[in-house]
């Protein structure tokens, strides 16, 4: 006797209703301009009672996006530009975050950059630029918000890494050294925070499709991309803010050190 095939999911289920996670916590949320993960996660922290910061290189569609958050709560949210390949410019952001609010109980390092390029032809200019943003990117803003938390006694950090850091794929050497890097970071730092009662854990989404991304990707690829996935469909970006949802909040009080995947291809 055969058993039934499953059918592919076409569609994504509905948005679930807030529960107040993450009430009253000061979430601080990087590269949160534009319709990706970073803005679907600064909304789904703001709908879970957080007090967001958002900060994003791009002053303009920072400033929309926080325009947006706040007709959405109705409370304007701290906003401030921050390009993460400068410390002096990290240090500045963290500073004005405990400076507005006292405290800073979860971070969420969502910058990255991709791009693709076959290695042999691949130059220095690329491999560093991809570095510099995703993985050092990630350091100096792990590095700032432990010594505030460490500070404090308290807080949890939400590292945005991807399932390329786990597996192969053709074109994408930096990107992919990049994230892995950022999962290996993850569990160090864990390691070293946990005594002070700090946790640091991260995501490792496979494919969110929005508008940006469906700009620069072929919908060739975005349909073979999805087409791997267990539901047939790519992740929308507040599933995949869900999971940093749940990290960052009580309900994993004894996770830490863990990269978690968003799909069904795990490595």
């Amino acid at each position: 006797m055969s058993l039934p095939q499953p059918t592919p999911q076409p569609m994504p289920p509905a948005q679930p209703k807030a529960h107040g996670l993450l009430d009253g916590k000061v979430t601080l949320v990087t590269a949160a301009a534009g319709a990706g993960i970073g803005y679907a996660t600064a909304r789904r922290c703001a709908e879970e009672g957080a007090t967001i910061v958002v900060s994003d290189r791009h002053e303009r569609r920072l400033s929309a996006a926080a325009d947006a958050l706040t007709e959405l709560t109705g409370v304007k949210p701290l906003a401030v530009p921050c390009d993460v390949t400068s410390e002096a410019q990290v240090l500045a952001l963290f500073d004005a975050v405990v400076e507005a609010h006292g405290r800073l109980d979860v971070v969420v390092n969502n910058a990255g950059l991709g791009g693709t390029a076959p290695l042999a032809e691949m130059t220095d200019e690329q491999w560093h630029a991809v570095i510099d943003v995703t993985l050092h990117g990630t350091m100096r803003c792990t590095r700032a918000a432990l010594r505030q938390m460490i500070a404090q006694g308290s807080g949890v950090i939400v590292n945005n890494a991807s399932v390329i850091g786990w597996r192969a794929q053709r074109g994408q050497a930096h990107y992919a050294a990049a994230k892995a890097g950022v999962m290996a970071l993850t569990r160090c730092a864990a390691m070293e925070a946990a005594e002070h009662g700090v946790r640091v854990n991260a995501v490792a989404p496979s494919l969110a499709v929005h508008p940006f991304l469906a700009k620069v990707t072929s919908e060739e690829l975005l349909a073979e991309l999805a087409a791997k996935e267990a539901f047939g469909r790519s992740a929308e970006p507040w599933e995949v803010a869900n999971v940093i949802v749940f990290l960052a909040s009580d309900y994993s009080s004894y996770m830490t050190g863990e990269v978690v995947s968003v799909s069904s291809q795990h490595p």
